[in-house]
């Protein structure tokens, strides 16, 4: 009996968890190819979420200061320091708008009216009145925003016009606002 049992395992065909058919085949080859496509759609769609930033608000370009005569001589105003990144300087013969931004490594400095200077809290650069780096790491001095007296008399600030120092810019056109009263 033994041989009898050996002989029909023998002849059986070989157990196989599955056999797929042609119709099985290509249903699991189309459920691979719908994952494949969303997935790819996925990714897609955050490399394009990338390209658009998370900001909402960005502070304008260009602004009223005020009129020049709200302004006292040989004083820093930080009026507009914190909403627009300027600090508005009035000197004896006219106005400049110094960026509040220290050109070292980006930190912002604190105008310390006792010692008549601007210093960085970061790495401890220095700047005079003018702007003018005078001690620490900062490697040039603050940069200057255009300035102009608008048609209704207030004081024009345009952040888009970046003047530097080392560049000779200081000099030129819109960098300086002349005004004696």
């Amino acid at each position: 009996m033994a041989k009898a049992e050996e002989q029909a395992r023998e002849n059986e065909e070989p157990l196989h968890p599955y056999k797929p058919s042609r119709r099985g085949f290509f249903s699991v080859l189309g459920l691979g190819w719908v994952a494949f496509t969303g997935a790819s759609a996925g990714l897609l769609a955050g490399m394009v979420r990338f390209l658009f930033p998370n900001v909402l608000y960005e502070p304008v370009q260009t602004f009223r200061a005020g009129y020049p005569s709200e302004y006292a001589v040989d004083v820093v105003d930080e009026r507009f320091k914190a909403k627009y990144g300027v600090w508005i300087v009035r000197i004896k013969d006219g106005f400049y708008a110094l960026s509040t931004v220290c050109t070292h490594l980006g930190c912002t400095p604190n105008w310390l009216a006792a010692d008549r200077k601007f210093k960085c809290p970061c790495h401890g650069s220095g700047f005079v009145m003018s702007g003018v780096n005078v001690e620490g790491p900062a490697p040039r001095p603050l940069e200057r925003f255009g300035i102009e007296l608008g048609p209704d008399g207030q004081i024009v600030i345009d952040k888009t016009r970046v003047f530097r120092q080392e560049k000779g810019q200081w000099g030129l056109p819109g960098s300086f606002l002349e005004y004696t009263a």
